[in-house]
């Protein structure tokens, strides 16, 4: 029987579909998607009520993008600014919370600034990514603090695991004099796996920012990233399983303003081991490290600052199955956050300590409830306790209905806390609820979702101005609500596979009724390909609404739509040509005031696997 697989990009957030060929008799097949962070485990995505968008490395390929926040723009629920081009600072909003509101993990190791609060999407290669899932809404009652708007775990790269060796190398060239090459080799024998990837990524870029009154440097802001990922894991007779995994990135940032120029290392190390204790009990010990170092750079080329980052993480999972439609996971995570800087931070380290339970049953066969409770120790605020439930039911027809409460924590950062002259050592955590309900469709021909929600959003970190003595310090004294609506529809229509997204929100300032700086209120996109012999095409257009740049709402920044085209030309089982044309009607358009984004632009590569 010939089976025809649709793509899993144009089902992503559903579940991936395999459809039968048109021959009449064949029936379609379903096959469930397992999400890891939704539950610290392995789980059925249509067992769950969270919001999920799932990218594989076969989105990553079939879509030709070259970072990360290509990868994310466009996402269900999510909102990318960034302040130029390649490698630029990069804010991803999820449904309308704070660029600082989003826990991001590499293989389950917490990464990001402990001095800033976010973490540097736009500096981790791609070409080291084997998976993106992204889970929209507070997590911070598995994940602790941070998770107050929701989780994007990155997993590095894998490969296809079998006996042979499979090796991929890649390379391509396009607009701004960009150049790209990567190689991975992966493999298993017996029962131990390895996988070993490098990547270089460079461009000349162009002028990141406009002229404005205090900066007017016309020139040409590049970037250059090398990557570098290996993994190593071993499965031994009684099932139990110890793995290793490295990531790391270095390399250098051209930007305007003063400093003008940095060189970065972001690195994760893991090492994880697992082993059943009885029959139903399964236990995993993970440990880890991140870094995130920056040294900034004046215009004449001298040292300006330094701010590294290392975050020391530890977690034990206990997966306990009570029952075959049952399952209990206990839990506990420490974490110890250290800065190293030239700026004399009052502070230079904290801890934090949370124990956590998740339980997930399925009642009446088609009903699932998930409920999750967590407490943290904070070493800079205190103790916060957070918890979640969540209900979905499968009902004929292939309709799910879907509802989720929880509530959510963000620890302020070290900026916030301990910059001197500006830090507030009594600042509270950021507070989260959020409510959301929902309805989704599973059938042969089409699938769609739809989403509403509500959060408040509490103790907020402001800076206030004294007038006194001419000072900001950071206050918690800020609210915020945001109403959202979300959905998406996929198809396929004579041949052509759609996937259509959209995001309606409206994220407010509760006290001033001005919509939150930096979020946009309205998002559409749209996502179209098919397959020709060899040949595969694609387009995926985006359009956004305004947003304004300042919590006053007086500088406004306008809306935009660009519509992107992509090919790729199969040679044979080894070899693939692609090219992509950015921009194609050459839009000029801003995210943030005053930088500015890419015009039309082209990129083209190959790829040999065997």
């Amino acid at each position: 029987m010939r089976i025809f697989y649709l793509s899993p990009l144009l089902f992503t957030g559903f579940p991936i579909s395999a459809l039968a060929d048109s021959t009449p008799d064949e029936t379609p097949l379903h096959l469930p998607e397992m999400l890891i962070t939704t539950t610290r485990s392995d789980s059925p995505k249509d067992h769950l009520a969270t919001a999920s968008t799932v990218y594989t490395r076969e989105d990553i390929e079939r879509l030709q993008v070259n970072t990360l926040p290509e990868l994310l723009r466009g996402s269900t629920g999510l909102d990318i600014t960034q302040q130029g081009g390649y490698g630029k600072n990069s804010s991803v909003f999820i449904r309308g919370t704070g660029s600082g509101h989003v826990l991001v993990l590499v293989d389950g190791i917490r990464f990001g600034s402990v001095t800033s609060g976010t973490s540097p999407f736009e500096l981790l290669p791609i070409d080291q990514i084997e998976r993106v899932e992204i889970i929209r809404g507070p997590q911070s009652s598995l994940w602790g603090a941070e998770a107050l708007g929701g989780v994007i775990q990155i997993f590095t790269r894998k490969g296809a695991q079998e006996e042979k060796p499979t090796i991929t190398i890649d390379a391509g060239g396009g607009s701004f004099n960009t150049a790209k090459a990567s190689g991975t080799i992966s493999g298993r024998y017996q029962n131990s796996w390895y996988t070993l990837g490098a990547s270089h990524f460079n461009s000349q870029g162009f002028d990141a920012r406009q002229p404005t009154a205090g900066v007017d440097e016309p020139d040409k802001d590049g970037f250059y990233n090398t990557g570098l990922n290996a993994r190593l894991g071993h499965r031994f007779d009684n099932n139990a399983e110890m793995e290793a995994t490295y990531m790391r990135s270095e390399g250098r940032n051209d930007f305007d303003g003063t400093p003008n120029k940095m060189e970065f290392v972001n690195q994760v190390i893991g090492l994880s081991g697992a082993i059943d204790v009885i029959d139903n009990w399964r236990s995993i010990l993970r440990l880890g490290q991140s870094r995130d170092d920056a040294d900034n750079f004046s215009p004449d080329g001298s040292f300006f600052s330094r701010f590294d980052s290392t975050r020391w993480n530890a977690s034990w999972l206990n997966a306990v199955k009570l029952s075959d439609d049952h399952q209990l996971t206990l839990g506990a995570d420490y974490r110890l956050d250290e800065a190293n800087s030239t700026t004399d931070y009052t502070e230079l380290s904290r801890y934090d300590v949370g124990v956590f339970g998740e339980w997930h049953g399925r009642f009446f066969d088609n009903h699932y409830l998930n409920g999750s409770i967590r407490w943290d120790e904070n070493e800079a605020f205190g103790d916060f306790v957070t918890g979640s439930i969540g209900w979905r039911a499968n009902w004929d027809y292939g309709i799910s209905t879907f509802a989720n409460f929880g509530n959510g924590f963000k620890a302020p950062s070290f900026n916030q806390l301990y910059w001197p002259g500006f830090g507030n050592p009594n600042l509270m955590a950021e507070e989260s609820k959020s409510v959301e309900v929902g309805l989704a469709g599973n059938h042969d021909w089409l699938q769609w979702e739809i989403r509403a929600y509500h959060t408040n959003l509490d103790n907020l970190i402001v800076y206030v101005f004294d007038p006194a003595n001419f000072s900001l310090s950071a206050e918690n004294i800020g609210k915020a609500q945001v109403d959202g609506l979300e959905a998406e529809i996929g198809t396929q229509i004579f041949g052509w596979n759609a996937k259509l997204g959209m995001n309606l929100l409206r994220p407010v300032d509760r006290e001033t009724n001005n919509r939150l700086p930096r979020r946009t209120d309205r998002m559409l996109s749209f996502d179209l390909s098919r397959s020709f012999g060899p040949v595969d095409v694609g387009a995926f257009l985006l359009a956004e609404g305004y947003r304004y740049d300042d919590a006053a709402n007086t500088t406004k920044v306008s809306g935009y739509a660009t519509i992107d085209l992509r090919s790729a030309y199969h040679i044979n089982k080894n070899w693939t040509v692609s090219a992509q044309l950015n921009n194609l009607l050459d839009k000029q358009y801003q995210l943030v005031d005053t930088y500015n984004t890419v015009d039309r632009n082209f990129f083209v590569s190959i790829r040999y696997n065997i």
